[in-house]
């Protein structure tokens, strides 16, 4: 699909425009000025700036003087949908990949044959990129936040495109898909699973990452890390491997990403549950105590199986510890894994340009299926928040509020991790309670709080419990159930909140059971989605929803809410599926990824798509949003069973123009786009592109005429035809910001 102006670029090989000016840009030097003239903040228009026009550039000022366009933001061509096996960006950008599944991360470790017999996946890049931070290095290989050619990439290693148990692109004959698995095949699964911290450098205007890089590293399932905060030394954190409850091995299901102030990597980790086996006799084993109703309630009952059958990989400790069943005989645990998962499904601290420092668990923050974590922007003198949000179908979002006000001399402290002691092991945890009149609260869950103190549900016995079954705790005090919060990200223009709900297939107008909700003034729709013959019920489009805290800032307990944007098509019913009227150059389903561009001010939205597939590929959206309450309230009529009338009230953000809000990018097939970093000037973007050819078949494993991606191999990086999730650089050919 073409549109007016420039035709959108289809990239199928790696390409590098060196059409780049050495000299500062119009846009840096105009910033500076306005920057000077108090009209811009944080390198963002302040309002009635944002579109500037032309400006005269002369030291006489005569009228003949050259006319310069300022930088218009989102100034590219939409790209249309598609369903090509390969990257869609817009005309006058390139994008190259820099970094995919099994690259190797030291020196002396061999290429990546990608034909399956690869091994060492604890020294290569693992797989399924999605979340990533950027974290600067100076020529003298030091930390510096202002370098914009080098740098460090945290990057989370999420999952493995799996069937039937195996993870079969990384195996040469598909894998085994029985149990028990062979603990050669457990073990590369075992490596691909966690975080890498990568150095990227440009070098004559070609970006690359440093195989060779002194700072390079993994974290894997296997990796020794510290537990912190109010669960450390917990009762509920003791096992074989750490019977004074005081440490773990690994982080697992790596999803969403933060970077705090001091400079240190946060990642959440998300569906971790489904990696765990329980036997079906294990509830009579436990004596059906309080942990059973803990375990159900984060997806774990009796019987239930795992998702790879690491358990059965052997006798070893590494594999046994998949095993979540009570199989010792001790009182407490210290003899087996009965109390492995409640370890699992924290946001951890990584020090990027320290890898002999361990990574730590930050239980204070709650346990769930955590994504991303955000902070509020931070103001001296008082406490620092983080948002975040657990990506599940009813479930909630939270902030966590330290005790500590922020201190400015804290961004460059030497010990970055004890800084992270001082912000992340002392505050409070609060859930979310969104009303129908478009105001909130936010809930602190304390042990202290009545509601939890008195749960009929669940016995609390103290903070530390309180943190690990944070559901349960939401549970108790009411919270509004979400239609899976995932990503969020603050503004940093005003500080307002942004949360990406990617859809719900348990809302209905006439709920049955009790995983279905009725929908609600945050989750107001409730509708049908045709996919061909398909009918997807529910939300299966998804929404953003935004909060503004109250007069306290970061330690407000009370919050304004409206929805920026309702994914839907274009063409869909515009009084109850369509409500931000989007047109076909803004349509989108299934928001996920989310990120703010500070250099730009630019909203980044990701999309994680099942719903809209059948029209389009993934996507990335470029957006700049107004704020909390500059649209107005809809009621919607829905039509009961029984005949009678259910209206839902919402409050919609003001509807995206064609300025507002357009597609920049389209990925490969079945991929999911997610995870994005720049360079603190802008001109550097990086996306990950996840599971491209997700959908082939096991079967088909030997034939790559049937892989329904072969991507990035068919852009030309990298040997083999399998499918491997990357990373790619995004960069302007003039030299410009990305998004301009």
């Amino acid at each position: 699909m073409t549109h007016r102006g420039e035709p959108t670029q289809a990239y199928d090989f790696d390409e590098e425009n060196s059409n780049t000016s050495a000299n500062p840009t119009f846009d840096s030097v105009l910033g500076a000025r306005l920057s000077r003239r108090g009209l811009l903040r944080g390198g963002v228009a302040t309002a009635g700036t944002a579109v500037l026009g032309a400006f005269s550039l002369s030291a006489c000022g005569g009228s003949d003087d050259p006319v310069v366009p300022a930088e218009k933001l989102l100034g590219f061509t939409a790209v249309g949908k598609s369903l090509a096996d390969k990257l869609v960006i817009p005309a006058g950008y390139t994008a190259s990949v820099v970094y995919a599944l099994g690259d190797p991360l030291q020196a002396g470790v061999a290429g990546y044959k990608n034909d399956g017999t690869d091994t060492d996946y604890d020294k290569r890049a693992g797989d399924h990129h999605d979340g990533m931070e950027w974290f600067g290095l100076g020529a003298d290989g030091k930390r510096n936040d202002s370098s914009v050619d080098r740098g460090l990439l945290g990057m989370n290693h999420e999952a493995t495109t799996d069937e039937k148990l195996s993870s079969f692109f990384l195996h040469a004959n598909g894998g085994t898909s029985t149990l028990p698995r062979p603990a050669s095949e457990v073990d590369k699964e075992l490596a691909i699973h966690g975080v890498s911290v990568v150095e990227m450098r440009k070098t004559a205007g070609k970006w690359a990452y440093v195989q060779d890089s002194a700072f390079n590293f993994r974290i894997t399932t296997l990796t020794d890390i510290d537990l912190s905060g109010p669960a450390r030394g917990n009762a509920l954190m003791v096992t074989k491997y750490s019977t004074d409850g005081t440490r773990t091995r690994g982080t697992l299901n790596n999803c969403g990403t933060g970077k705090t102030p001091w400079g240190t990597l946060l990642t959440g980790e998300e569906n971790w549950n489904g990696y765990f086996f329980r036997s079906a006799t294990d509830d009579a084993a436990r004596g059906n105590d309080k942990s059973v109703t803990a375990l159900k309630r984060y997806g774990r009952p009796q019987g239930a199986v795992s998702r790879h059958g690491w358990e059965t990989g052997g006798a070893d400790d590494k594999y046994l510890r998949w095993n979540n069943s009570k199989t010792g005989a001790s009182a407490n645990g210290s003899d087996d894994y009965r109390n492995e998962m409640n370890a699992q499904g924290f946001i951890v601290e990584i020090d990027p340009y320290n890898k002999a420092r361990k990574a730590k668990k930050r239980t204070g923050l709650g346990r769930f299926a955590h994504e991303s974590a955000a902070f509020g922007n931070a103001v001296a003198g008082q406490p620092l928040a983080v948002y975040m949000g657990d990506d599940a179908r009813n479930e909630y979002i939270y902030k966590w509020v330290s005790a500590a006000a922020w201190s400015a001399a804290d961004a460059t402290a030497a010990d970055a991790l004890a800084v992270g002691d001082k912000y992340l092991d002392s505050g409070k945890l609060y859930v979310a309670r969104f009303k129908a009149d478009g105001t909130g609260e936010w809930v602190e869950l304390s042990i202290n709080n009545a509601q939890i103190k008195g749960y009929a549900g669940y016995a609390f016995a103290d903070q530390a419990d309180v943190c690990v079954n944070a559901r349960l705790a939401a549970d108790a005090v009411g919270a509004t159930k979400m239609d899976r919060p995932e990503w969020c990200s603050v503004n940093p223009a005003n500080g307002e909140i942004y949360y990406t709900l990617t859809n719900n297939s348990n809302r209905s107008v006439d709920p049955s059971g009790s995983s279905q909700l009725a929908p609600d003034a945050a989750n107001p729709r409730a509708y049908t989605d045709m996919k061909g013959t398909s009918a997807q019920k529910g939300n299966p489009n998804g929404h953003i929803v935004r909060m503004k805290e109250g007069a306290a800032g970061s330690a407000a307990t009370s919050f304004t809410w409206d929805v920026y944007a309702f994914g839907a098509q274009a063409d869909a019913d515009g009084s109850k599926v369509n409500l931000s009227s989007l047109t076909g150059d803004q349509d989108f389903s299934s928001p996920d990824g989310l990120a703010f561009s500070r250099a730009t001010g630019i909203l980044w939205v990701q999309t994680d798509d099942g719903a809209y597939t059948d029209v389009t590929n993934c996507m990335m959206l470029a957006a700049l949003p107004g704020k909390v309450g500059d649209g107005a309230k809809k009621t919607l009529n829905y039509t009961k069973a029984d005949g009678s009338t259910l209206a839902v009230d919402t409050y919609v953000g003001k509807a995206p123009t064609a300025d507002t809000l357009k597609r920049f990018l389209v990925g490969p097939k079945d991929c999911e786009i997610t995870g994005i970093a720049e360079t603190p000037d802008g001109k550097a973007l990086f996306v990950n592109i996840q599971h491209p050819g997700e959908g082939t078949k096991m079967a088909d494993i030997g034939d790559p005429a049937k892989y329904t991606s072969q991507w990035p191999a068919n852009a030309g990086y990298g040997a083999g035809k399998r499918p491997r999730s990357a990373t790619i650089v995004i960069t302007k050919n003039d030299g410009g910001r990305v998004g301009s």
